[in-house]
């Protein structure tokens, strides 16, 4: 693939153009992921035609996800009655639910993981969000449901919370593929790369294959929902890309640094930095305004299937990410003269969010025993109707 140097603009033009949006990124070197799984999309060949004309190489998922998805629709109902009709509920119906859709689409996918030697062609099943302050049980989790998938190209996802870093060690020593999820800031990157880092010198030690699949997930238009309220006008929507940069330098330091290189040259594939909660939340900037400034070689964005649509219509491509993180620093240093302290700020996020995933899982589970109960009723109603009519 042809991939360009980062600089802060395209200096004589865009030496992509011509090209669509989401081709441009792809020759940048920065990969595409479907921020959604559905049912409908499968069925319908949609995930195969966002493969085939807007450049998407993998895909991601998380309990609103599939919250979202089984409660705005009827595609989950028959497999809902079948599974609860054979005793399964909660969190064990959910599950069978969902390696249905994600080893369909690991399948679907399996051409890009293959030719690319494992960068690309992932899909992503995140462990239970009640077992965020459980290491033991995250661990269990992850093993479990990747041995269950029989995908090689299936991420568990993990919270790289404190309790998560251990697991995520341990799952990593273990083999299993870890997308590491509700990160924040450059030191929670980093804490991630390390504990990744940590398995994979464990496995080396042990004469075991270093090659084991891992992304870090940084979440970023969280903090410009944050703080919008709380900052003067100039910097509304900046923090999120201010926070992108900064550890997109520490990234790219990591990546050079003797420490991994000495575990790259023992067979050890990088941990790769993903973009993740990249659609806008404000509506006086563009759906695709993350997906253009984000733009970075050996990296991921995870989009929203709307944010791609938006970006692959109306998107545009002004430059790359930098390398140096000089923008980042002085931004950074405007919102701490405003008042904002980002190491606080980091904990608070990452702890919202596992809170808002467990208010999603226990919502999912809500409307899953909802479903099942809707099914009982109208098996029951059927039943009682055939015995009215049957003959004496």
């Amino acid at each position: 693939m042809n991939v360009i140097k980062d600089s802060d603009s395209f200096e004589g033009g865009n030496p992509f153009e011509g090209m669509n949006t989401t081709k441009q990124l792809h020759m940048l070197g920065q990969s595409i992921w479907l921020d959604n799984i559905t049912r409908e999309l499968l069925n319908s060949g949609t995930l195969q035609h966002y493969i085939d004309h807007l450049n998407v190489t993998g895909l991601t998922s998380n309990p609103t996800i599939f919250d979202k998805a089984i409660k705005d629709g009827d595609n989950y109902n028959q497999a809902i009655a079948e599974k609860a009709a054979k005793g399964l509920s909660g969190e064990a119906l959910f599950f069978e639910l969902a390696l249905e859709d994600l080893t369909r689409a690991a399948d679907v996918l399996r051409p890009i993981f293959d030719t690319t030697d494992g960068m690309d062609g992932w899909v992503s099943l995140e462990v239970s969000p009640l077992l965020v302050n459980n290491t033991a049980g995250t661990y269990a989790a992850a093993v479990d449901l990747h041995k269950r998938a029989q995908r090689p190209n299936l991420f568990i996802k993990i919270p790289g919370t404190p309790a998560g870093l251990a697991a995520i060690e341990e799952t990593i020593f273990a083999g299993v593929p870890v997308n590491v999820t509700l990160l924040f800031s450059s030191e929670q990157y980093l804490a991630a790369a390390e504990a990744y880092m940590r398995g994979i010198e464990r496995r080396i030690a042990k004469g075991l294959d270093p090659k084991v699949g891992s992304v870090a997930s940084l979440f970023i238009s969280r903090w410009d929902v944050a703080v919008n309220d709380r900052v003067s006008s100039d910097l509304r929507n900046h923090l999120g890309i201010a926070i992108a940069q900064q550890a997109y330098k520490d990234y790219c330091e990591l990546l050079a640094a003797p420490h991994w290189q000495t575990l790259k040259a023992a067979g050890a594939h990088s941990q790769r930095l993903l973009w993740a909660s990249t659609g806008s939340k404000d509506p006086t900037v563009s759906d695709s305004y993350y997906v253009s400034a984000l733009a970075a070689p050996h990296t991921i964005n995870t989009i929203p299937e709307k944010t791609l649509l938006s970006f692959s219509k109306d998107g545009a491509l002004s430059g790359v990410m930098s390398i140096d993180g000089v923008d980042a620093e002085s931004k950074l240093l405007e919102f701490a003269i405003e008042g904002i302290d980002i190491g606080v700020l980091a904990d608070q996020l990452q702890q919202e969010g596992a809170d808002a995933f467990t208010r999603s899982w226990n919502d999912l589970l809500a409307v899953i025993e909802q479903k099942s109960q809707q099914v009982k009723t109208s098996t029951s109603k059927n039943s009682k109707s055939e015995n009215d009519e049957a003959p004496f």
